[in-house]
């Protein structure tokens, strides 16, 4: 009976943390310990504990690779050029504005994965707003609403999606065109919500009228990561992890930036997040132990069989009550096969 409670309690111990953050630490501070208990209580064997380290390795470290390409790309200039043309191209409209940073913050999120719209697009879209006299309120909520619905796109758009991919048995190509639809009617439907329920700040025109100068454009970062992106597809096509072309692409400009001195290689291995990366590790372990404890067997029951059209929404309903109830990355792991 405690092998089954302890890890229930530790995955919510180390859900709590990683909202609250104390003192500012990483995640990793409570999901590592916690990963220890659960071997260290028999709540979860070695092999299984290694087993789902070596499952979520790939991953991860594709995750590490994005990570320093979008921050490598930034540093390029890439985001700062991003939100000049925004600029431009928005000639001073808060709708245009907020048309184009649908747009940019879509193929953004599928590229560059949803890490790179949160984190390095969004101040620029803020400054971007700022810079015209537009309220920004409409803009960055598009940020940060569409890191979510502009992940749907590719494999590597987010972190579930990588792991749903290598379930999934498809081809990086295929998985791309399966969600082609469902990216643009989430994103489409998004857009109109938006126009709708900021309808009074998109109204006030804007209070700047000089129109920002032609930026330059940082064409090395943007001929990397278009072959990176062509990478994924051709990794794929031979079967070779697609985190090896987000690492050749991070390793070329990660060369390039320490050749020129702008980077330093602390400055690279904290663009890798790498207490992140041990908590996504130790998470895998704790949401083990609580699939072999009871969880795994009960939510089997859950999943309805086939693959018609009622039991893939019955599939999606448990899914999002999963996701929300704990999170989306136990949520997966719990549900794939």
């Amino acid at each position: 009976m405690l092998a089954e409670i302890i890890p229930i309690l530790l995955l919510f111990v180390v859900f709590g943390f990683a909202v609250l953050r104390p003192r500012g630490l990483p995640e990793a501070v409570a999901a590592i310990p916690a990963a220890v208990i659960v071997v260290a209580t028999g709540a979860v064997s070695w092999d299984h504990a290694l087993s789902e380290i070596h499952r979520l390795a790939p991953v991860v470290a594709f995750l590490a690779a994005i990570l320093v390409l979008a921050q490598l790309c930034d540093d390029e200039g890439l985001f700062t050029a991003v939100g000049a043309f925004t600029a431009r191209a928005a000639r001073g409209s808060p709708t245009r504005l907020l048309t184009m940073v649908f747009v940019v913050a879509a193929v953004i999120t599928a590229i560059l994965s949803l890490d790179a719209t949160v984190v390095l697009l969004t101040p620029v879209v803020f400054a971007t707003a700022a810079s015209l006299g537009l309220r920004a309120k409409p803009h960055v909520y598009a940020c940060t609403h569409l890191a979510n619905s502009g992940s749907l796109l590719l494999p590597v758009s987010n972190l579930t999606n990588l792991l749903a991919f290598a379930a999934s048995g498809l081809s990086f190509g295929a998985f791309s065109l399966l969600m082609a639809l469902p990216w643009v009617v989430a994103v489409g439907v998004e857009y109109l919500i938006f126009r709708f329920f900021f309808d009074r700040d998109l109204g006030l025109g804007a209070t700047v009228s000089e129109q920002p100068d032609k930026p330059a454009l940082p064409v090395v970062a943007v001929v990397v990561v278009a072959l990176t992106l062509a990478g994924f597809g051709l990794t794929s096509v031979v079967g070779v992890n697609p985190a090896w072309a987000a690492a050749a692409g991070a390793a070329v400009l990660a060369v390039r930036a320490l050749s020129r001195r702008t980077v330093t290689v602390k400055g690279l291995v904290t663009a890798g997040s790498v207490p992140f990366l041990a908590f996504v590790l130790a998470l895998g372990v704790v949401v083990r132990a609580v699939e072999d404890n009871g969880l795994g067997s009960a939510v089997g029951r859950l999943v309805p069989t086939g693959s018609s059209l009622p039991a893939l929404l019955a599939v999606a309903a448990l899914a999002a009550v999963l996701a929300n109830v704990v999170n989306n990355l136990p949520a997966v792991l719990v549900l794939l096969p």
